[in-house]
Formats: C-alpha cells, structure tokens, sequence
C-alpha cells in the first residue's frame, strides 16, 4: 500500500496545482479582488500540494529504505545488500526519484509562497500562483504519464540491480538535492517575473520579495555545483576538477543567469532600475535549468552525470521545453513594452558596472550554451566533434577578465553617477597588485598566459574585495555588506586555485612493485602493499602507499580499484591527502605484469596539486556570504515592514538608509555643505 499512497498523494497534487493554475486564470480575467471566491483558493490549493508531494516523496522513499522489490524503480535501481545511506540516497539516484524529488521541492515552494508571502499586490500573487502552478503541473504529466516512479512489477523481483557505482557516496545525499533547490529557486524567480510581467507590477517592492528567492536559488546552486566538482574529482579518478562535460555545463548555465539575475534584482530593489532586465533574466534563468533537464534526461548526451532515459519522454521534456521557454519568451515579447522605464543611471556608476559584468555574464553564457549543443547539432548531420577545454577556456577568458577587473572596481562606485578619479587611488592600488603579480609569475616559471592571468586577477580581486569596508565602523556595517565581500573574495579565492592547479600540477604515473619509491614534487611515495579485500558489495585491491615530504612524518594512502557485482563495474576509489598548500592524489590501477625477478608491477598513478583545494573553498565563501545576505536582505524588509505597521516608515526608511541596509550609501557633508557618499559598497 505504500506504493499506492505514494501515487494517490501524486495524483491529488495534481489536481491541485490544475485548481491553482485555473483559478489564477479566472480571477485574474474576472479582475476579483482579494476577497474573491477563486482567489481564496489558491494560497490553500498551493499549500496542500505542497503537503501531498511531500508526502509522494517520502513514500517512495520508504520504498527505497525496505527494498520494496515489486515497486519497478526500486528493483531496477537499488539492492537489498546495500547500504542503508545509499537505499535512501538511491531514492533520487535514478531518473523517476529524481524527478520526483524535483516536484516536491517545487510543490514545497509554492507552498511557503502561499503561506508567507503577503506583501504582493492581490493580482500579482495571483499571476504568480497561477504560474508556478502551470509550471508544476508540466512536471507532474510527465511523472504520472511518462515516468511513474510508483509502478508496480506483476511479479516482485528475486533481487534488485543495484545502483550505479560511480552514485554509491555520500556526495550523492549533497549534490542533487542542493542542486534541484536551486533550479526550483529559479523556477519560483520566474513565477514572481512573470507574475509581475502579467500585470505591469515590475516594481521595487516586486523585486523585494523576489530577491530572497534568487539569493536562495544561487546559494544552493553554488553549492550544489560545489559539492558536484569536488565529488567527480575524487570520485571518477582522473584527477580533474572541471572537464566542461556536457551535464557541468547543464549546472554552470543556470548559475551564469541566476547571478546576472541577482545582480539585476538587487539594483531594482535598491534603486527601480532595471526593470527590463530582471524581467527578462528571470525568464533566461529558468530557460537554462530547463534546458539542463532536457539535457540530462533525453538521452541525447552520453556523459556519467546523465540518467538513460528512452526516446519518448525525451520528446516530452522537449514539449515542456517548447511550452515553457517559447511561451516565457513570447509573454516577454508581448509584454515588455509596458514595462515602464526605471532610473536612469550614467555607465560611470555602480549601475553601470553591473550592467556591464551582467553583459559579461550574459556572453559566457552564451559560450557555454554554444559549445554544449554545437556537437549534438553536427552530430545530426552525422558529423562528430568534440568541444572541450581549448575551446571554452580562452572564449570564456575574453569575457571574464574584463568581467573581473570591473568586478574590482564596481562595488567602490557610487550609485547613479560617479567620476572613476574619485577612487584612483584604489584602482591604482589593485592595479599595482595585478601587475606585479603578472610580472613575477611570468618571470619566476615558463606557465600559461590564462594560469598567470588568474593569478594575477585572484591577488588584485581579493585585495578590491574588503575594500569597501574601509572607513567605515565594522560593527555597523550591515549583514548584506558582509555578504558581498566574502561572495567576492570568495570568487578570488576559487580563482586562485583554479589557476595554482593548472600551473603548478606536477604527474607521476609509473608502474611499481611493493616497496619502490617514486618522487614528486618533493613527495617521496613507497608502495608498501597491495592486498585484496571486500565491502558489502564490492570487492577490491587495496592499496597501502605511504607519502613523505622532506624529514616530515610518512602519511598512509589507501587508493583502491574496486569491482562491484550489484551492477557489475569497475571504479577507482582515489586517496587524498590534503595539506595547506595543496592535496596529493593518488590512484591504484590494474596490474602491470610481472618484473624480471617475478615480482608484481601495479599502476600507480600520484599527482601533487597545490591549493586545488581553494577551488572549493573559495565555493564555500561564496555560498556563505550569499546566506549573509538573504538573512540580512530578509531582516532589513521585516524591519521595514514592521515600520510601515506602525506608521514610522519613512523614519525607518532613512535609518535603514543611513545604514546601507536599502543599498544606497550613507551621506555626508564636505566642507561646503555639499552631501556626498560616504560609504560605497553597498551590495546592488
């Protein structure tokens, strides 16, 4: 009966996000107002979906945990020999749980929508109900009529096939999930765009409730990519952290649109301007996490990320695709002529800069989207290429050292207009930094021009961070201030070792009897062992390598070649070994055959990575000072709101201003009485 509760639970969702989306459509075109028969049903409508499909997700999940063998998707993705965290993690593991996982955060958000937000005019929320529903009810056709996660076998299985390998880790319970948050995050970003297209609302106050939900979405995407990256750098053996593999690109694209988009949004909400953009970046946002699906689940990609999916529900994630990016597009077409114009700003401004790095932005992501689906084009005709990294390092260079330089530069200008003498000295400061940077790289080591340009930029970018915080008193400075400059230094922090592992990786791939040594990078390596040994369901060699640096003291390695037999397959189960200028990585392969005197050769491969580590690191910073500025953003408008009760906004307002709390920089006076900002650097 679990399965079918499960089902049932799917199904009433259903009908409930169809409830949502015409009652939307009806009272709109009727023009009710709050008090309304049909605009009382929706918050209601969102938020028992949002109950049912969670309650559809857990089913499946209790499924997953019990090996429920007569349930299809269970047999075919899960075994009852292993381990509970991966029976519970191969619950979205596979394409249907996935999915499914997918419907229930979103159901999930449009939920909290209905619960908690009240601040929208009585028709957007409708428009953005009504949307989010329209949206959610394409996902759950395709489940219910393409991809049934709960259907049944007419005779259980003896026992199941097991899940993929490569899945079975605990970077399977982080990646996904954080992952799917931030696409939805999207997907609620583009119900409040269109929401607010539909009825000419672009306004500050839209863009103020719709900034807590792009934030949100961007955190967890970084952190799903994050947490991704690191996990097929372990995980897969090759000791790359980036391949630009088809399905990375899936993720990337979504995050490039979700951080022009939350750049866009805050200059809207700080300053009315905009408009257009926003609107038209929450439609391009939510394009790309809709072309991630279709590329991920259609089959046209061959990649270790992408789930097999046969022909005909690919066609149906391409009708979605069709529906929801051309009808998105046509809406923006039709409408955003009405959009009224914003403030204007001069391009020397801090609006100006971001308009700017969002242009930026804007062309990485159309480079990305170009190498992506340039092989499944040709591939059409029959044509095989292959895009990788010779293609989108220096293409993307073009666009992000500009990008970065500007990134530098921007948040010390000030709002509408400013003159760039007024921070020469700065500019002068990171200027030196990047230069001297570039000329002692390029002497001291014969590397790549984009290894010693990201050096360079890293040393300048975290230098321009903090920046901001200069003059000013650092207990008053505001959570969202705080968020921005470690955001920002956490881009140069990732962008250090990025170009620390592409300049200073030293390889040894040798083949080696136990107890040989080999040398790298002033590592000594002994093999000490090889021996076979077995977990719960694999078998594997498992080697016992000891690494020392200099007179330090040995560390122990264990890197192991392993072969599982719930389903079949080989993998290769690194050995990292982290110290604070980097990680050794190592990697056992098969047998080498035999030396002269009989003894048994093994593949060991080792690789000294320094600060490989910042890449992450720096990923972290990043999703951190995004949190920083949700909670500090959230409790700015909750302070506002609590004013506008009690009658005092206006004073609230010019606190909050004062502050920086609203995004515009304190004021002071010269000494001819003239106001001026004193503090730039505000977050946009």
């Amino acid at each position: 009966m679990i399965a079918e509760i499960g089902l049932a639970a799917l199904w009433l969702a259903a009908a409930l996000a169809a409830l949502q989306l015409f009652a939307g459509v009806l009272a709109l075109r009727q023009e009710q107002g709050e008090d309304g028969e049909l605009a009382r049903l929706m918050r209601p409508a969102a938020m028992v979906q949002a109950l049912l499909a969670t309650l559809a997700f857990f089913m499946l999940m209790w499924c997953f945990a019990i090996t429920d063998l007569s349930v299809k998707l269970v047999a075919a993705n899960s075994h009852s020999l292993k381990p509970m965290l991966y029976k519970v993690t191969g619950t979205w593991g596979n394409h249907e749980g996935s999915m499914l996982l997918w419907v229930a955060v979103m159901a999930l958000s449009g939920g909290l929508i209905g619960w908690l937000e009240k601040r929208l005019p009585v028709r957007t929320m409708q428009a953005t109900l009504a949307t989010q529903g329209f949206v959610a009810l394409g996902f759950y056709a395709f489940l219910l009529l393409s991809s049934n996660p709960f259907e049944r076998l007419p005779i259980p299985a003896p026992e199941g096939q097991g899940l993929n390998p490569l899945l079975q880790d605990i970077g399977l319970a982080l990646h996904p999930p954080t992952l799917y948050i931030g696409y939805v995050g999207l997907s609620v970003a583009f119900s409040f765009a269109i929401g607010a297209l539909l009825t000419r609302n672009v306004t500050p106050e839209f863009a103020r409730v719709m900034r807590p939900w792009v934030l949100g979405a961007w955190v967890f995407l970084t952190l799903g990519i994050t947490a991704g990256s690191y996990w097929a750098y372990y995980e897969l053996g090759w000791g790359g952290w980036w391949f630009w593999d088809p399905v990375e690109n899936a993720s990337l694209m979504p995050w490039l649109a979700a951080t022009a988009l939350l750049h866009s949004t805050s200059v809207l909400a700080a300053r009315d301007a905009l408009r257009t953009w926003t609107i038209m970046l929450g439609v391009v946002a939510f394009s790309m996490s809709m072309l991630g699906t279709f590329l991920v689940r259609s089959g046209v990609l061959t990649s270790v990320h992408a789930f097999a999916v046969d022909p005909e529900r690919g066609s149906f994630i391409l009708v979605l695709l069709a529906i929801y990016i051309g009808g998105s597009l046509a809406i923006f077409a039709l409408r955003a002529g009405t959009v009224a114009e914003g403030k204007r700003f001069a391009m020397s401004s801090r609006e100006g800069a971001l308009v700017f790095n969002n242009v930026m932005l804007s062309a990485i992501l159309g480079i990305v989207l170009l190498g992506t689906l340039y092989p499944l084009l040709t591939e059409a005709f029959d044509i095989r290429v292959s895009v990788g990294p010779p293609y989108f390092n220096p293409v993307s260079a073009i666009f992000a050292v500009p990008m970065f330089l500007v990134m530098a530069a921007g948040p010390l200008m000030r709002w509408r207009e400013d003159k760039p003498a007024r921070i020469q000295m700065e500019l002068a400061i990171v200027g030196a930094i990047i230069l001297g940077v570039l000329v002692l790289v390029a002497v001291l080591g014969d590397y790549s021009v984009l290894a010693i340009l990201g050096l360079a930029l890293s040393a300048g970018l975290a230098i321009a961070s903090f920046m901001p915080l200069r003059g000013r008193k650092l207990s008053r400075v505001p959570l969202a201030t705080w968020g921005m400059v470690l955001a920002h230094f956490g881009v140069a922090v990732s962008l250090f070792g990025m170009a620390s592992e592409s300049a200073f990786t030293k390889e040894r791939l040798s083949a080696v009897i136990a107890g040989e040594s080999q040398q790298v990078a002033g590592w000594n390596i002994t093999l000490e062992s090889v021996d076979p040994i077995a977990g719960p369901n694999w078998t594997a060699m498992e080697a016992r390598v000891l690494a020392q640096r200099g007179e330090g003291e040995a560390a122990v390695m264990i890197p192991q070649a392993r072969n599982f037999w719930a389903p079949a397959q080989a993998t290769s189960e690194s050995a990292l070994l982290t110290r604070w200028d980097g990680q050794l990585y190592a990697v056992i392969g098969d047998s080498a055959g035999v030396d002269a005197n009989g003894n048994q050769r093994w593949q060991l491969r080792i690789w000294w990575k320094p600060f490989v580590t910042f890449i992450w690191y720096g990923g972290l910073l990043i999703a951190f000072g995004g949190t920083l500025a949700i909670i500090g953003r959230v409790s700015a408008d909750l302070k506002r709101r609590r004013a506008v009760l009690r009658g005092t906004e206006k004073r609230a307002e010019a606190e909050a201003l004062k502050h920086g709390e609203l995004g515009e920089p304190a004021l002071a006076k010269d000494a001819q009485g003239k106001a001026h900002n004193e503090a730039p650097g505000e977050p946009a």
